[in-house]
């Protein structure tokens, strides 16, 4: 029971773990708009915060593949 429970709790805690690698490798591709020899638009502010917000703003769960689902990405500024 207690290895079962745990499981349970692995899976639970699996979603936003996805969410936070991927915000994680998201902000990683945005590193360079930060340079300190450049200034970033605000459309790059305001997306790096959205990315930073993600694990308060979203609330991922699993379906029946496994799956995390329930997540919407900021849309990258171009």
């Amino acid at each position: 029971a207690e290895f079962e429970t745990k499981i349970t709790e692995l899976k639970k805690l699996q979603p936003m773990k996805h969410l936070r690698d991927e915000r994680n490798r998201l902000l990683t591709e945005t590193d360079w708009m930060a340079s300190q020899d450049r200034t970033m638009t605000q459309a790059e502010k305001d997306y790096r915060q959205e990315l930073r917000d993600l694990p308060t703003t979203q609330t991922p769960t699993l379906n029946e593949d496994g799956d995390t689902v329930g997540i919407t990405q900021p849309t990258k500024p171009e």
